[in-house]
């Protein structure tokens, strides 16, 4: 008899947990059902998800009958106390499929466990969407972590993320991606900056290799630099000279043409190679880049 007892308890015990549905969540938590019915989520709620229609809350913290009846917090999910990986299992089981999520699960954020709702606000910002728009409030969500990079930004000559013309999702995709950085590609698989850059991408009859084959970053700093056009060094001369000089690389050769030698550095008119060269991203016409 106590045997069969134990047995009821324990089939009891592993009873598969009940919905309740959206509205009883609202009966206490008023001002989170407002938020939801205003946020993009509210879809979930009609008619997004058919399974989960009227059960919004749930599709995220669970079954809630067990919660409803003791108004115990250990008794419900909520993804902002569960580790990264599975506070991103969540959000992935809906998100998984969408352009801008599929590269998620092999981002660096992931790798550094910066879950979903580390910058999601699932319940707020209204029609507007999960995360604020407006580009300063990108950015500063962006600049808590990113310190280092946002300091960059700081300096004379940057990318106007300041001034809020901008914002970091512009070149980067905080989802993941293919490319370094989580930097955007541009027309398939080029370098994001050839979204507003478009004049300097080509195709050119004669190419400046380290455009094509290094990219942008090999002459300009991406945040921000002290040097004008944001250059990687103070003068342009000694940006050229990095491959063109008379210098051998692990090679062993020059890794670009070396200049002839009546350009004597010594003089100012040589000091500024785009006096002269002043297609330095590619030209039609000459192959030296001169027109």
């Amino acid at each position: 008899m106590v045997a069969g007892l134990v047995v009821t308890a324990a089939l009891a015990q592993n009873k598969p947990a009940t919905y309740v549905g959206s509205a009883a969540c609202g009966a206490c938590h008023e001002d989170i059902y407002a938020a939801l019915g205003k946020s993009p989520h509210e879809l979930v709620e009609t008619s997004l998800q058919p399974a989960w229609k009227g059960r919004a809350c749930e599709s995220c913290h669970g079954p809630g009958a067990t919660h409803a009846g003791s108004a115990a917090a250990a008794d419900i999910r909520n993804p902002s106390k569960l580790t990264a990986a599975l506070a991103d299992q969540t959000c992935l089981t809906c998100h998984a499929g969408g352009a801008n999520h599929v590269d998620r699960v092999v981002s660096s954020h992931v790798k550094n466990e910066v879950s979903c709702v580390s910058c999601h606000k699932i319940h707020a910002n209204g029609p507007m969407g999960l995360m604020a728009r407006k580009a300063d409030a990108i950015n500063g969500q962006c600049a808590s972590c990113h310190v280092n990079v946002w300091a960059q930004f700081q300096k004379p000559y940057h990318h106007k993320l300041p001034e809020g013309a901008m914002s970091c999702v512009d070149c980067h995709n905080p989802h993941g991606g293919g490319r370094k950085a989580l930097t955007n590609a541009f027309a398939g698989n080029e370098t994001g900056c050839f979204q507003c850059h478009g004049d300097k991408r080509g195709p050119f009859t004669f190419e400046h290799a380290v455009v094509r084959l290094e990219g942008c970053g090999s002459c300009h700093e991406a945040h921000g630099s002290a040097n004008p056009r944001m250059l990687t060094r103070a003068q342009v001369s000694q940006v050229c000279l990095e491959c063109h000089a008379n210098l051998p690389s692990m090679t062993g050769k020059a890794l670009g043409v070396v200049a002839p030698s009546f350009h004597d550095l010594r003089s100012p008119r040589f000091q500024n190679c785009t006096v002269c060269h002043q297609k330095v991203h590619g030209s039609h016409v000459d192959r030296y880049l001169i027109r």
